[in-house]
């Protein structure tokens, strides 16, 4: 018996529980997609043009207000890039703390992501207080942990969102012993409650979605990437940040105020996922026996998995943490004199959402010539739009129109775009008469 064809049209005007303003059009004919376009319409921000002419001790703040969820990201991979332009040979105590100040960003962002804009699409919920009648328990225990990341960014950056602790050659400050016991013993009763987290993730229903991509995610010779190393890629790569250029391009497409990214022509994905199937092996014993246990095994290629991923994540960014706070001392000094000078700049860190490129170019004065930001998100865009196609072929195109819809709302928020963060470029073509 022939199926019965018919022609769909699906508008998401605006995306429930993403950060931003995004949409998505969606049109089937006779059993195939001919129209596919998650659409970013949110003004252009102009980050980079705001940066020119500015000295460098501003960046670091300035940037920090491209996002309220991760500004932890664009605080450290700016320092980092104009530290390693300058020469500046940062203290042991100074990276260490680094990482754990980008680790509460890992663990608020994860956890609110998990428990508040992710899990509830999996319990048939349409929010997060929907979830909590029904999971009291894991919610409450989400939020506790999303409040310790908090508190750990606090106790570096000043305050937990737009953080100000951070500056070229370190901290501005540095935390007394007595904060930094009480953030210890905080961060090992929270250990139990992250691997409790990880049993609850492996055990949500997910859908079967096998698809084939490429991961895209930094990579460290000795430990788990988080805030540095190069940038590896599934098939192989691996390179450092200044030849990000060479391998990913960027470009306009005429639905989105946001460019797409590609390496070598094709989408890829940056994010948790991505990180852990390039960086399996750098976890520890434990937490490898652990997802053996329940039956996680890397590389996935299963992008609801993210969710789980997110989980695993906040246990390493807990472990990570605790490990660095036991041997901490206060500095003499919290940061190292810094002498500009001309040239280009690059960096990337991890934030939660995946990789983060920065490039400046400095005049000799220590002044902004030119700034680029490629956030996670943007890199992510060609990669959900491929994932949203393949997705619903799996899911079935004759399924019911309201089911359609959801599974799209479902797919998108399980890359956790930060919408407004990856509207910051746009090309203008303007022809007149």
């Amino acid at each position: 018996m022939n199926e019965q064809k018919r022609s769909v049209a699906i508008h998401v005007p605006v995306l429930a529980r993403v950060e931003g303003e995004g949409a998505l059009d969606l049109r089937i004919d006779d059993g195939d997609i001919t129209q596919l376009r998650l659409r970013i319409f949110e003004p252009p921000r102009f980050f980079e043009k705001f940066l020119e002419g500015r000295h460098y001790t501003e960046i670091p703040d300035m940037v920090a207000r491209i996002c309220g969820i991760c500004p932890v990201a664009y605080q450290v991979t700016a320092a980092q890039a104009l530290e390693r332009l300058f020469g500046v040979e940062l203290s042991p105590w100074a990276r260490a703390m680094r990482r754990v100040f980008y680790c509460g960003e890992w663990i608020q962002s994860h956890s609110l992501h998990i428990h508040l804009l992710a899990a509830p699409d999996f319990f048939g919920c349409s929010n997060a207080i929907e979830l909590a009648r029904i999971a009291p328990d894991e919610v409450r225990r989400g939020l506790r942990i999303q409040g310790l990341g908090n508190e750990l960014m606090d106790l570096f950056g000043a305050r937990s969102v737009h953080p100000v602790g951070v500056r070229v050659g370190g901290f501005h400050g540095a935390p007394s012993r007595d904060r930094i016991t009480e953030m210890r013993e905080q961060l090992r009763a929270a250990l139990p409650q992250a691997e409790a987290l990880i049993r609850w993730a492996a055990a949500i229903p997910l859908p079967a979605d096998d698809q084939a991509f490429v991961s895209v995610a930094m990579r460290r010779p000795d430990s788990y990437a988080i805030e540095t190393g190069d940038i590896a890629v599934s098939d192989g790569l691996l390179i450092g940040a200044d030849a990000f250029d060479v391998h990913f391009a960027e470009q306009h497409e005429p639905h989105s105020t946001a460019l797409f990214s590609t390496y070598h022509g094709q989408p890829y994905l940056v994010g948790p996922l991505a990180r852990l199937n390039l960086n399996r092996d750098r976890l520890p014993d434990d937490i490898q026996t652990l997802l053996a246990e329940v039956g996680f095994a890397l590389p996935s290629r299963n992008l609801f998995h993210s969710l789980l991923a997110r989980a695993v994540e906040t246990l390493l960014a807990l472990r990570e943490a605790l490990r660095l706070l036991d041997a901490y001392q206060v500095p003499e000094s919290p940061w190292v004199p810094v002498t500009p000078r001309a040239g280009v700049a690059t960096g990337c860190t991890e934030a939660p959402r995946g990789l983060l490129w920065h490039r400046y170019e400095m005049d000799a004065d220590g002044r902004v010539v030119n700034a680029r930001i490629v956030p996670p998100t943007s890199q992510n865009q060609g990669r959900i739009e491929e994932d949203l196609r393949l997705s619903l072929l799996n899911f079935g195109l004759d399924q019911p129109d309201d089911a359609l819809r959801l599974h799209c709302e479902k797919v998108i928020r399980n890359y956790d775009p930060c919408i407004s963060c990856a509207t910051h470029f746009l090309r203008l073509n303007v022809e007149r008469t």
